[in-house]
């Protein structure tokens, strides 16, 4: 199955989680089937010590998951094997309208760009990819060549991203 991807890219602290976080409620109000994913540069873990998926994990499994009449989680132990590619992840989600991915600065689906103030770093990605094809912004881009969002415009940003992806052409 092929998903409909679009990417929310930036430096750390550009604003990227909650850019999602307001796209995500912006598109699901509209009425479209949203998932995400979220690429993460450090160790982390969903499961909290002692639990019992925790548990499982610790003994060796492979892969647990957890279910409840709520949702339901798998958790994958790559053991030495590679990160998978972001293509191997789109193929485990299951059929939605379009899936927002944050982070993965070097894949080549489209996004757009945050900038803002309060970012780590400020050197424009743009400049060196070309699936850029907007910015979200907190001040003023000078000279920038693409389309420039205030980063709390959600609704202009939305109908871009419907717009760039195909969902309301």
């Amino acid at each position: 199955m092929k998903h409909r991807v679009f990417g929310i890219t930036g430096w750390k602290n550009s604003g990227k989680t909650t850019l999602t976080e307001r796209l995500v409620a912006e598109l699901v109000g509209r009425g479209w089937k949203i998932s995400t994913v979220k690429h993460a540069h450090h160790g982390f873990d969903i499961d909290k010590e002692g639990t019992d998926s925790y548990r499982h994990r610790a003994a060796g499994a492979g892969e647990v998951a957890i279910v409840s009449g709520l949702r339901w989680a798998l958790m994958h132990e790559l053991a030495g094997e590679a990160e998978p590619s972001l293509d191997d992840i789109l193929e485990r989600l299951a059929e939605c309208d379009l899936v927002l991915v944050e982070g993965y600065k070097r894949e080549s689906q489209l996004k757009i760009e945050a900038r803002r103030r309060g970012a780590r770093e400020h050197t424009p990605l743009s400049i060196n990819d070309p699936n850029i094809v907007a910015i979200a912004a907190d001040h003023p881009q000078p000279g920038e060549t693409l389309p420039v969002f205030d980063i709390d415009d959600i609704p202009a940003i939305a109908s871009f991203i419907e717009k760039v992806t195909g969902l309301n052409p």
